[in-house]
């Protein structure tokens, strides 16, 4: 469901090939690839590739990105509900497994490897994430950790804002190219949520155990915000139904295919 998700950024690139190739808004192919990934719902991944693909739109797109991050739980509720029916929504499941100590530490571990040997030029985005879950969960550097969630965190987005602030002057922002990409980043956002749910519906065609396709939406890896639309529009129809660990694993596969997408087209627009 988290790799179903990413199918917005993918649809998204076309999108803006599609309004070049009309003639209705130039964008070159970097340019597209670094619009698509405000599909992605993750803004620093967002931030990171038009960084590298499309720096002169960084700005615009980084203002999209979380701009529509805020706007979850207005565009996806809409999109869930046309697409599941009342007794779909109702579906409870089953209880999660306990998850051993060994197993989240290895984790981050495992997975970098994969990624470092596979992707690498993923590997910066997956490194970060991975580091951060590896310090929280060893409980071995409680100090950092804490200052890493906290302090750090804090410094990193007030100098964030700043510097994405600063590129946002009138010249290079208030463009058309701009309508384009906010146009465009709500249409992404639309097609990774509904892609989504489509993919936790056919996963039930073929799993024992039923899937709730509402977590479906969270691939889009807004983190935590995706996972508490699917518990809040659960919730609604079924008022004991709580769905929020469930929709944290879609959620957090989100991110980590929406790094990996980012990885893919770095790896091959940069290589056209």
């Amino acid at each position: 469901m988290g790799a179903a998700a990413q199918f917005g950024i993918f649809a998204t690139v076309l999108g803006a090939l599609t309004l070049n190739y009309f003639g209705l808004i130039s964008f070159t192919l970097p340019q597209a690839a670094a619009i698509g990934i405000i599909g992605g719902a993750d803004g620093p991944t967002a931030i990171y590739l038009s960084g590298k693909l499309a720096p002169e739109l960084l700005g615009a797109i980084a203002v999209a990105a979380y701009s529509y991050m805020a706007l979850v739980p207005l565009i996806q509720p809409p999109i869930m509900r046309a697409l599941t029916s009342e007794k779909e929504r109702k579906i409870r499941m089953v209880q999660l497994r306990t998850v051993s100590k060994r197993e989240k530490i290895l984790f981050p571990v495992v997975l970098l490897l994969l990624v470092a040997l596979l992707l690498p030029d993923a590997a910066p985005l997956l490194g970060m994430f991975c580091f951060g879950n590896l310090m929280r969960e060893s409980g071995v550097v409680e100090r950092l950790s804490d200052t890493v969630q906290n302090g750090l965190i804090n410094i990193v987005t007030i100098f964030l804002g700043l510097s994405v602030g600063a590129k946002l002057v009138a010249d290079k922002f208030l463009q058309p190219q701009t309508l384009g990409i906010l146009l465009l980043g709500v249409i992404a956002f639309g097609i990774g949520t509904a892609a989504g749910v489509l993919m936790a519906k056919l996963l039930n065609l073929c799993s024992k155990n039923k899937i709730n396709p509402l977590i479906g939406s969270a691939g889009v890896s807004a983190v935590p915000m995706a996972a508490r639309v699917s518990n809040k529009v659960g919730l609604e129809s079924d008022a004991q139904n709580f769905l929020l660990m469930h929709a944290m694993g879609p959620n957090v596969a989100g991110v980590i295919g929406s790094a990996i997408a980012a990885g893919v087209m770095l790896k091959y627009v940069l290589a056209m």
